[in-house]
């Protein structure tokens, strides 16, 4: 939308004698430099007991990061490709480091930009947007406004469920990103913030992965662990593998305490970050300061008996002061150019999108006994912000419209617009005002309710000058909905039933959506977060050096010497609590590669199932929100606004609530 004005401060137009503004000045940050100095401290105590040179400087450049992201020194990005050049530079200085050669080989330090982590969240986000494009995220947003309406506490039960569930069959951060369009499209037509609703749906992508043993890759790998331990183990200590199902009563529990987490202490644990979806009326908060309209948009649905049956637009929206811009009668919607227009005929059971003032709209509904929606649901999609607004239009001295009115030429029918105001010489005259008779003169703003479709077709008519320039400018392909279901059909049937690497499987339902018009190239590189590409990718080589160095093992059996004389279930919360904070600096695969073989030793000393501690392990690497280095969370960070400092928060407490739940379960079931 236009601006109502610019302000300006030339230095020309300064006094003479003014004093010139002072230079800011640097402002130190004492709580990051007092955290700097503590971890420095840290990282040297580590130096002085750990066993290899190569272990303290693997430590000191883990305490950096951790350091980094917790504080936001920098981007979390920025953070992770600083980290990824130092681990290079070790192999430049590694003499003056007392090294022997640098912690990661630099002909693999960029490995990560090829991995098969990287390549498979490239693919689905490409995927969620050729899905997108169709049009079916959209409806699957309105049937969840339908279904939850617009408050927290019953959209983000249906969001986060339904991603969990879907989240067992299919990598958690392919269901994320399949989810994260109709999450940005609830929170557009809802109101409520992107940040109140994609990080529930986000943690319960990554507990759905619990459900089944496909649900994520360290249960994939599990039993393939299991059958290589086997081969040192005696036959009367030999473990069975895990069938498909068997961490479904866990995996159901864990998706049931994230959802009643969020429920209960959502409102304490969510930021409501700068990227919050819009308010029903913030459409028309420019116009209510220029124009003075106070016009929102309302949903009433025509009763039986009500006398407003058998008549139709035009006999009743000058009269009553409204202006009808949808309607939806037996399953039939009308909008836009073509469909809806002074002619259209009311009936019993029409459900009538208006733009009106409150007060007009009041009176509307009582005079003809209507029944006034709370929202809009029934037109929720066609009247969504990304789909439809109020607009300026001018019409410029040459239009072939001069002289004639809104009436003559069928404006609403024709062009899809529809006037809600005229603003002609200083003066805003309004719906009442006889605007639709008043012949157009030259220079004549109007102000329109319309499909986004139709302005940006109205922006190459020389019959009009549109001002409002800044409104989704979306091109759906509906037409290309089939060519979308069957290559994601494709990619979810090579993930769920073939051997193929996660990456190929998701990178052949990707490009089949762009050579099949679903997607153009170009669109397909927008669709891509590269913050996050560059966030995981940067990251791989930390997790490297941290299993080459020996860093993981030393930890490893440090912990484990301190549980070791202790009760089977805390040696067993000792294992899961050491797999959580691996899974946090390391991928959760490489923290399950690690663990298992000491879980299944540390449980045949004390007399445990070793099958069921290597599940543990399994499992409590999925435990991975405390900081945004898990796939899901670095794929939902930036579209939420999130900072660490809001994973930590409520990443926290869901970190411990996994870790009662994952135990509680664990016993009961095993």
């Amino acid at each position: 939308m236009s601006n109502a004005s610019e302000q300006t401060a030339p230095a020309a137009n300064a006094a003479p004698d003014a004093e010139p503004a002072p230079s800011p000045s640097f402002k130190v940050n004492w709580k990051q430099v007092i955290a700097a100095l503590l971890f420095a401290l840290l990282a040297l105590y580590v130096s002085t007991v750990v066993p290899t040179v190569e272990i303290a400087w693997v430590s000191a450049i883990l305490l950096l990061t951790i350091y980094l992201f917790a504080f936001e020194v920098v981007g979390v990005d920025v953070a992770a490709a600083s980290v990824m050049v130092i681990l290079g530079l070790t192999s430049l200085f590694a003499p003056v480091m007392g090294l022997s050669a640098g912690l990661v080989d630099n002909n693999h330090l960029f490995d990560g930009f090829a991995s098969n982590a990287v390549i498979s969240i490239i693919a689905v986000m490409i995927i969620g947007a050729g899905l997108d494009k169709t049009g079916i995220m959209s409806k699957v947003a309105a049937f969840i406004l339908k279904v939850g309406g617009t408050t927290e506490t019953r959209i983000i039960p249906i969001i986060s469920s339904t991603v969990g569930v879907i989240s067992s069959f299919m990598q958690n951060v392919g269901a994320a990103a399949l989810f994260l369009p109709v999450v940005s499209r609830i929170s557009s037509r809802s109101g409520l913030p992107m940040s109140r609703l994609l990080m529930p749906m986000g943690f319960c992508a990554i507990l759905g992965g619990t459900m089944t043993m496909v649900g994520s890759s360290p249960l994939i790998l599990l039993n393939d662990l299991i059958l290589t331990s086997n081969k040192a183990l005696p036959a009367e200590q030999q473990m069975e593998t895990w069938s498909l199902f068997s961490v479904t009563p866990i995996g159901i529990a864990m998706i049931i305490a994230g959802v009643v987490y969020f429920v209960v202490a959502g409102r304490f644990v969510l930021p409501t970050s700068s990227k919050a979806g819009p308010s029903k009326d913030s459409a028309m908060a420019y116009f209510r300061d220029i124009y003075d309209l106070d016009y929102e948009l309302f949903e009433v649905e025509v009763p039986a008996g009500s006398e407003l049956i058998g008549k139709n637009l035009d006999d009743v929206e000058h009269s009553d002061r409204v202006r009808v811009i949808a309607s939806a009668s037996g399953g039939s919607l009308k909008y836009g150019p073509g469909n809806i227009s002074r002619d259209t005929d009311i009936n019993e059971g029409s459900v009538l999108g208006i733009i009106a003032s409150p007060q007009h709209l009041l009176a509307f509904v009582d005079k003809y006994g209507l029944d006034l929606h709370s929202s809009i649901k029934v037109l929720g999609e066609i009247l969504s912000a990304t789909k439809s607004g109020v607009a300026e239009v001018v019409i410029p001295p040459s239009s072939n419209l001069v002289g004639k009115s809104a009436r003559d030429v069928w404006l609403r029918k024709v062009h899809g617009i529809a006037t809600v105001a005229l603003h002609r010489d200083g003066e805003t005259m309004r719906e009442g005002d006889n605007i639709r008779d008043i012949p157009f003169q030259g220079g004549d703003t109007l102000i329109v309710h319309t499909q986004w479709d139709a302005l940006a077709r109205l922006q190459k008519d020389r019959n009009f000058v549109v001002v409002t320039t800044e409104f989704p400018h979306e091109e759906l392909r509906p037409q290309k909905v089939l060519h979308a279901g069957v290559f994601f059909a494709i990619a979810l049937g090579l993930v769920l039933f073939t051997d193929l690497r996660l990456s190929v499987a998701l990178l052949t339902g990707a490009m089949g959506m762009i050579l099949a018009g679903v997607l153009k190239i170009d669109e397909a590189y927008q669709a891509v977060s590269w913050k996050t590409v560059f966030l995981l990718a940067s990251l791989i080589p930390l997790g490297l050096a941290v299993e080459t160095s020996g860093t993981a093992k030393w930890i490893a059996d440090q912990t484990l010497m301190v549980v070791g004389d202790m009760p089977i279930w805390v040696i067993q919360l000792a294992i899961a609590i050491l797999a959580t904070f691996f899974t946090l600096v390391m991928s959760n695969v490489g923290a399950t590669v690690l663990l298992v073989p000491l879980a299944v030793n540390i449980a045949i000393g004390a007399g445990a199932n070793p099958a069921v501690f290597a599940l543990t392990v399994a499992l409590a690497t999925s435990n991975s929100f405390l900081i945004p280095t898990h796939q899901v969370n670095a794929l939902i960070m930036g579209p939420g606004g999130y900072r660490v400092p809001d994973f930590m928060r409520a990443g926290g407490i869901m970190t411990v609530l996994f870790l009662a739940v994952l135990m509680i379960m664990m016993n009961l079931v095993f």
